[in-house]
């Protein structure tokens, strides 16, 4: 069984932002638990979790986090785990202050940073982390590959009918 990811948001508000990381987890069968706890407002909480997040089954942390977007550094302050960061899109500044705050760590404290709002993309990310040690789940990614290579096939093909009734 694969080791689980923890989804991590620091305001329940990012749960629509989240959602398809966890759809897309669970669509690979991958044990995935979504928690609420912020850099700033419980830092003890996340520093407990993200310390004991190894020993608890987990292999990989996702964290969205918006404006400042300090999650993903805290939380991988304190694990050696992977930790993906998701900057998410707030009114001020369009997500790139969450973008610059995730992807700006100092050295020994990486977050791999996905898209500003790329939480499909964190998932995967996450899930290709696994498969190093899961070959059930590395054909699973493979097999995604291939089916997306067919998906844009069909497309061409469709639109070059399209381009030859012109």
């Amino acid at each position: 069984m694969s080791k689980k990811v923890a989804v991590i948001m620091g305001s329940d508000s990012d749960f629509p932002v989240v959602a398809p990381a966890i759809k897309r987890l669970k669509g690979f069968g991958i044990p995935v638990e979504v928690r609420v706890m912020s850099a700033h407002r419980t830092p003890d909480l996340a520093a407990e979790f993200s310390q004991n997040a190894k020993e608890e089954g987990f292999g990989v942390i996702i964290a969205a986090a918006g404006k400042a977007a300090h999650l993903g550094g805290v939380l991988a302050a304190h694990t050696t785990l992977p930790v993906i960061g998701i900057p998410v899109k707030s009114s001020t500044l369009d997500g790139l202050d969450a973008l610059l705050a995730t992807v700006q760590m100092p050295s020994g404290i990486p977050v791999a940073t996905v898209a500003i709002d790329g939480a499909d993309n964190a998932a995967i990310l996450a899930c290709q982390m696994l498969a190093l040690s899961d070959e059930g789940l590395a054909s699973q990614l493979a097999q995604m590959k291939r089916d997306m290579a067919e998906g844009v096939a069909k497309k061409n093909a469709a639109l070059q009918e399209k381009v030859n009734e012109l």
